[in-house]
């Protein structure tokens, strides 16, 4: 006698995000493009992030004293920044994508440069002091 055993279910595949009826879904090539360009944002604010705490734990011989604080206070308030902005640059590109729209303008690029020019002049007073 054989018994009737229900069938094992199969493996269940991840689950994929449906467009909108107005989106579709773009080359997965831009999609990675995207997310390799967040990545590399996140990598500059870690990278500034560390800066600030590195010129604030190392960098005594500034002057005036409360120089490598500020410096370094600025540097990880603008990898902060810079990590926040990138993230949402990326959902905004990938909501253009797949919307088929323009892209949309990237701010962190002025941002961080503003923000390095400021660091750069202020490491440089304090190491002519």
């Amino acid at each position: 006698m054989t018994e009737d055993r229900p069938s094992e279910p199969a493996a269940a595949s991840p689950p994929t995000r449906v467009p909108a009826p107005h989106e579709e879904e773009p080359d997965y090539r831009f999609t990675l493009a995207n997310e390799r360009t967040m990545l590399a944002w996140l990598r500059t604010a870690l990278a500034l992030i560390a800066g600030g705490v590195a010129v604030e734990t190392f960098a005594l011989n500034l002057q005036p004293q409360w120089l490598p604080g500020v410096i370094g206070l600025v540097a990880v308030i603008l990898g902060a920044v810079i990590a926040v902005a990138g993230y949402l640059h990326w959902g905004r590109v990938q909501q253009a994508m797949r919307r088929g729209r323009p892209l949309p303008t990237q701010y962190a690029a002025p941002m961080i440069t503003v923000g390095i020019v400021i660091i750069s002049v202020g490491l440089a007073i304090g190491i002519l002091r």
